[in-house]
């Protein structure tokens, strides 16, 4: 019979369809072609983009490894001021942010996955810098970082980067986390984030992998087919301030995961998400920062759409055991 789990996180309920299970095979379909580079975001076209705001690895002559640019056409603006105010009983304020583009590679055909581990480090500590940089900014409240790879928008989509964008109110997603954790804690005392951890360190039906600071699991109601998240074993609510080991311990278990998602899913679309505490709740007793990575492997239904109740075909507990499993 298929189940209904609660996300004890954001509260929201998933249908887990028991009955009709998918294998990882189900969902190796043929992926759309590549359109190939060069791109703006290919080494030597850095004069296409606005200049870099950090870089790793020498400049452009040098051979860079790591880039962090202005993003070209920025869904906020970091010129201006907020400007909060009212319009009856509507609220708004302008669209004042910082959005950037921080470039993996100089290699348009470069994946994640694939680049050495000292470059996925290099890559999370721009992460890290960036937000550092960015929360001195007194008009910015939070920042996240999204990632996404092999969705079908274009060159420049293709060439392996993610985006930050540090925005003066807490994105809607984190706020619902935010209040269930808050809520979690005042009754508890204790913070959900760190409990999910010792419950999935004791079942170990849906862990994926471990290393000395973090593990990698598959959430108890995950949404989509082979979703995991990764948590800091430390309590600590916001990335930017997390020890240097555990940012290296981050790069290996992120590295780790998509490295057995490519092997068993023939390299899936999907999406990387971090997860952080808003700048002023940095030291939260209940907030506990993590990255989510979710394979775009199928379609959102209009029933999901329209109720907001997901159908995930593969049970959490089958989807960690073949991540498990599968070589990286």
């Amino acid at each position: 019979m298929p189940e209904l789990r609660r996300d004890p996180v954001v509260g929201r309920w998933v249908i887990v369809d028991t009955e009709r299970v998918r294998r990882p095979q189900d969902f190796r379909e043929a992926r759309p072609q590549r359109r190939g580079g060069p791109c703006l975001l290919c080494g030597g076209h850095e004069v296409e983009t606005p200049p870099a705001i950090l870089t790793v690895g020498g400049d452009a002559a040098d051979g860079w490894r790591v880039r962090v640019v202005p993003n070209k056409f920025p869904s906020l603006r970091v010129e201006g001021d907020l400007e909060r105010r009212g319009h009856g009983l509507y609220d708004l304020m302008n669209g004042v942010g910082a959005h950037e583009l921080i470039v993996e590679s100089p290699k348009h055909d470069d994946v994640l996955a694939s680049l050495p581990l000292q470059v996925v480090e290099d890559v999370i500590g721009a992460w890290r810098e960036r937000i550092r940089d960015l929360k001195r900014d007194p008009r910015f409240r939070a920042a996240v970082v999204v990632k996404t790879h092999g969705l079908d928008r274009g060159p420049m989509h293709e060439h392996p980067h993610s985006q930050l964008l540090a925005t003066p109110i807490p994105p809607q997603r984190l706020n619902d986390e935010l209040h269930h954790a808050r809520a979690y804690h005042d009754y508890r005392e204790r913070c959900l984030f760190c409990d999910i951890m010792h419950q999935e360190t004791e079942e170990q039906s849906r862990l994926v992998l471990e290393t000395d600071h973090l593990m990698a699991f598959a959430p108890f109601a995950a949404r989509f087919p082979f979703e995991t998240w990764i948590l800091p074993r430390r309590h600590l609510g916001a990335f930017e301030n997390a020890d240097p080991i555990e940012h290296a311990d981050l790069a290996k278990a992120l590295r780790g995961v998509l490295r057995r998602m490519r092997t068993l899913l023939g390299d899936p679309p999907y999406s990387v998400l971090l997860h952080t505490a808003p700048f002023a709740d940095a030291d939260s007793p209940f907030f506990h920062w993590h990255v989510e990575v979710i394979p775009r492997l199928a379609a959102t239904a209009g029933f999901e759409w329209e109720s907001g109740l997901h159908t995930n075909p593969v049970p959490p507990e089958d989807a960690a055991r073949f991540l498990r499993d599968a070589p990286e």
